[in-house]
């Protein structure tokens, strides 16, 4: 596989589909979460990432709430983001991609003003978050039947 990519907001029902077909594959096939519980209402308002190779096919995606659609994740503050969805597909793997959509999540935030982003991790993939300088707070939580944590990232 060629590690020639892209990591850009999606722009368009092309590059919303891809991301949602990067999604299904990562959490509905491979993971086993409900397709009830994958796609939600915020997928309609969120700033959606998406990682493409060079000949167009989707690499990666995540998504970032912010305003009213984040506070329900963020402990109420307006000026956090709630970086979520994050997922890369099997086949792309440790080129980098979880850590350019991350930066590009960021990136998109400090756009729009946000001082901080949280997420809410699978737990084994808490030293991921960790290494891209996110903090853990607050105890264990099940989402879709897994553990995971919070995270915080001041910008």
């Amino acid at each position: 596989m060629s590690d020639t990519y892209d990591v850009r907001e999606a722009v368009g029902d092309g590059d919303l589909e891809a991301c949602f077909a990067v999604r299904r594959e990562v959490f509905v096939e491979e993971q086993g979460v409900p397709q009830d519980l994958e796609y939600d209402p915020y997928d309609a308002t969120a700033v959606h990432v998406l990682a493409v190779r060079a000949d167009g096919v989707p690499l990666g995606t995540g998504r970032l709430l912010h305003g009213a659609d984040a506070l329900g994740r963020t402990g109420g503050d307006a000026s956090v983001g709630s970086l979520g969805r994050l997922a890369v597909a099997k086949a792309a793997r440790g080129l980098g991609i979880g850590a350019a959509l991350v930066r590009g999540i960021e990136d998109v935030a400090r756009e729009r003003g946000l001082s901080a982003v949280d997420l809410h991790a699978q737990t084994h993939a808490l030293g991921f978050y960790e290494r891209l300088g996110y903090v853990a707070y607050g105890p264990e939580f099940p989402d879709a039947g897994m553990p995971h944590r919070a995270m915080r990232r001041t910008l």
